[in-house]
């Protein structure tokens, strides 16, 4: 049995995992990402994949980076959220570790999971995937294929523009989807509500002691299930972007599936429900037709390690 490592790279975390060729993860390693710091960043890689090496007969490494990945699968070109530019990744890490490596889009990484073990693994031809995180990845899975396109960089659907002269985005733009739909988005929505409506942010206030700018993303989950209005309303207004985003999609794509993954999405209905109806919503007559069920991803936080993993078992 084919043992091979995925490590998954976002802007607060480095998760690695040992994955077998049916997706089952046997062993992990979690570390805090130093994103401001491109070596410690590179070195935290390096640690996770000799740790687990060392404990593992494995042959290859996958990495889902967050960032824009070159056509060879090998440089970390941009990342909005890690201090990365033109970043030689996979080339370091196997010069360390000894390994062969894959270097992969984060988001990429996750929806492949998806695709091959996960919430599209029925499907057979077509997939769209929205990560919604820290930011928001995406991926699109053609012909049983990941589109990565001509320089590497497709669909990177965090950065399509959604609201024009809208909020200042990490890769430069105004008015991605990124500053609207992700858990970014949910909290600064959130910490709005909560200073302009105190008295129907009651839970919400009390579990960041008063303060609004002391309000995270696990705050507005839990006072979300508690039923505080300001922050289910935060969930609604992230639902109603995604929702809108992934009907565009749909227009241009028409895939067999839609799965929204990343940490955002464990919210469950709280997140989805509104997505759904402003997917429908969005859509007008076009949604007469048959179109592409929105389903939530099932693998969790392990989705961009396994991906990875596998894709370096591909390679």
């Amino acid at each position: 049995m084919t043992l091979t490592i995925g490590v998954d790279v976002g802007g607060t975390k480095v998760a690695g995992g040992v994955v077998d060729p049916e997706g089952a993860v046997s062993a992990q390693i979690r570390r805090d990402t130093p994103a401001d710091d491109v070596a410690k960043t590179r070195d935290v890689i390096v640690d996770v994949v000799q740790e687990l090496a060392a404990a593992h007969p494995v042959e290859a490494v996958g990495i889902g980076a967050a960032g824009w990945i070159d056509a060879t699968r090998s440089t970390v070109l941009f990342a909005p959220n890690i201090a990365w530019r033109d970043e030689p990744l996979r080339d370091y890490v196997q010069a360390a570790t000894g390994l062969p490596v894959v270097v992969e889009n984060d988001g990429n990484a996750a929806a492949w999971a998806e695709f091959r073990f996960g919430a599209a693994r029925d499907a057979d031809d077509s997939m769209v995937m929205f990560t919604i995180g820290t930011g928001v990845g995406g991926a699109i899975v053609i012909g049983g294929e990941l589109v990565r396109g001509v320089h590497g960089i497709a669909a990177e659907l965090g950065h399509m523009g959604l609201v024009p002269g809208g909020h200042r985005c990490g890769c430069g733009r105004l008015g991605c989807i990124e500053q609207y739909a992700s858990g970014n988005a949910l909290v600064r929505f959130a910490r709005a509500g909560a200073r302009q409506e105190p008295d129907r942010a009651v839970v919400l206030l009390e579990l960041a002691a008063g303060h609004p700018d002391a309000i995270t993303g696990p705050m507005v989950t839990a006072a979300a299930r508690s039923g505080d209005p300001v922050s289910a309303d935060a969930f609604a207004q992230v639902g109603r972007w995604l929702g809108m985003g992934l009907a565009d999609l749909v227009q241009i794509l028409d895939p067999q599936m839609l799965v929204v993954g990343g940490g955002v999405v464990d919210a469950g209905e709280l997140l989805m429900g509104p997505a759904r109806a402003s997917y429908r919503e969005s859509l007008a007559q076009r949604g007469r037709l048959p179109v592409a069920e929105l389903v939530p991803a099932r693998l969790g936080n392990d989705a961009g390690l396994v991906g990875a993993a596998d894709l370096g078992r591909r390679r």
